[in-house]
């Protein structure tokens, strides 16, 4: 059964898409944690990290430099910003088609309260 993030990578699902190639899919979130959240996405259904291969190491690199093209696109780049990926349910993953979380345009605080 399609994820909804490929069902938004092809047109089924309306999105506010700010990038899009052969390999990977950007688009707003629909309730961002930050003025800019955007997640990126490889057009490709991978559920997790954990189901990575070697043969996606480009891949996961394409991604992390489109977040950066987007970090700029989105004049954060200066100020900072976060790129976030979650996985699975401990690690707070919602959605099981893997994707970085762009997230900026304000001073973001710590992630994880120390213990």
């Amino acid at each position: 059964m399609p994820t909804l993030f490929a069902k938004i990578i092809r047109g089924e699902i309306p999105s506010d898409t700010v990038y899009q190639d052969d390999r990977v899919t950007a688009f707003r979130d629909i309730n961002p944690a930050a003025p800019v959240h955007i997640l990126i996405v490889p057009n490709k259904t991978i559920p997790t990290v954990n189901d990575l291969t070697e043969e996606d190491e480009a891949l996961v690199g394409h991604m992390v430099l489109v977040a950066k093209k987007l970090a700029a696109q989105e004049q954060i780049e200066k100020n900072g910003y976060r790129l976030i990926i979650n996985c699975n349910i401990h690690g707070g993953q919602e959605i099981f088609h893997l994707h970085i979380h762009l997230l900026g345009g304000k001073l973001l605080r710590r992630m994880v309260q120390k213990r």
